[in-house]
């Protein structure tokens, strides 16, 4: 497979010049928007509004500068990220857009509809055939994100508390699949009831197919029949008041290679550009309602065709930084007792893992780690 082409640029500007956003839609069109056919088509720009309380997500002006790209260009846009899988302000598509329109994402402010892609209850998902995969069949994908004709991701490049760091490949695996979806990649296992918050509702027994769920009239508690359960997930996104859970069992490892195969099911066979921020390097997610010292500078911004070429060039843009002082990761160096592991994202985190992502996605052929940095 030949280098693929990864375009950059830094975050510097002159006085009285055009901003960070217009040299962003720069950036865009050297690398190439121009060659997607977006006329009349529906064009997704998936992204990550943040959590409640973080404010290291990406600003809503990036957004509206790829949003104005893509409306040029005859293109219909939406931003859009799915449910999460854990409670917080972001798990059902009220709560969702709410968040997002607080943290400054509005049809106003980004210049398109806001969409959530897996629906209200993060239960509207389609089956989405994974080409080479090895733990994932059909991928668990947000309705709204397979029906685009054409896919852009916007990715808020960060340190990481399992996967090392949050790049193209979680922003697309993870953030488009289902809540259903999001269990497939962190769980290998069953959901349980936490009584105390089951309020015998029956909702999340309506979801399920397999007779998974069993109502006990006497305690006016929901269980789980676990001969029948097939830990689909799908009772998750029903459930309103956070009475189901999946216990996150699954190897770092295992996350990886799974968040790659969702990966590959989302992008496949239709045209896709993907972006990538390396700024407020939080050592965390924007899935935290909080946010610590970036343990790194601000280094660019970077464009690519291939999500795992735009992961590898900005892993070895942050391995080439030096740590910021006062963060996480310059207070792990700075202690006597901390084993140095010669890696920024194991450093900050050092229970996490990133490499087998990048390997894995190679292999079942999502793109190339060899690239060509084209500098703007």
């Amino acid at each position: 497979m030949e280098k693929a082409k990864v375009y950059f640029t830094d975050f510097h500007t002159k006085a009285f010049d055009d901003g960070l956003p217009t040299k962003l839609q720069k950036l865009l069109r050297r690398a190439g928007i121009a060659n997607l056919d977006m006329d009349g088509k529906f064009v997704a720009i998936k992204m990550h509004f943040g959590e409640l309380g973080n404010i290291s997500y990406l600003r809503p002006n990036y957004a509206r500068a790829v949003v104005d790209v893509v409306k040029e260009l005859g293109g219909k846009p939406f931003l859009t990220d799915c449910n999460t899988m854990y409670p917080g302000s972001r798990k059902n598509a009220l709560e969702h857009l709410e968040c997002a329109w607080q943290n400054g994402f509005t049809p106003l402010t980004v210049g398109c509809p806001v969409i959530i892609g897996d629906g209200l209850k993060g239960t509207d998902d389609i089956d989405v055939p994974v080409q080479g995969g090895e733990y994932i069949q059909n991928a668990k994908i947000g309705r709204a994100i397979m029906d685009a004709d054409v896919f852009i991701s916007l990715t808020h490049f960060k340190g990481h508390e399992m996967t090392g760091f949050g790049g193209a490949i979680k922003n697309i695996g993870m953030g488009c699949g289902s809540r259903a979806g999001k269990c497939d990649q962190h769980s290998s296992g069953k959901p349980h009831i936490i009584e105390a918050s089951c309020r015998g509702c029956r909702q999340c027994q309506k979801e399920c197919a397999n007779g998974g769920l069993e109502f006990n009239e006497t305690t006016r508690k929901m269980h789980v029949n676990q001969e029948n359960c097939v830990g689909c997930g799908r009772c998750l996104g029903a459930c309103n008041f956070d009475a189901i859970k999946f216990d996150n069992d699954a190897a770092n490892a295992l996350l990886n290679c799974r968040m790659a195969e969702y990966t590959k099911a989302v992008v496949d066979g239709r045209p896709c550009l993907h972006i990538s921020l390396i700024v407020d390097v939080s050592p965390n997610c924007d899935c935290h309602g909080e946010n610590d010292v970036p343990i790194l500078p601000n280094i660019g911004m970077f464009v690519s065709q291939d999500p795992l070429a735009l992961d590898q060039a900005c892993v070895d843009a942050c391995m080439a930084a030096k740590p910021l002082p006062g963060s996480q990761l310059a207070r792990h160096l700075e202690d006597p007792n901390f084993e140095d592991h010669h890696d920024h994202f194991t450093n900050s985190a050092p229970e996490s893992e990133w490499k087998s992502c990048l390997d894995h996605a190679e292999k079942i052929g999502l793109g190339t780690r060899e690239y060509e940095l084209i500098k703007m």
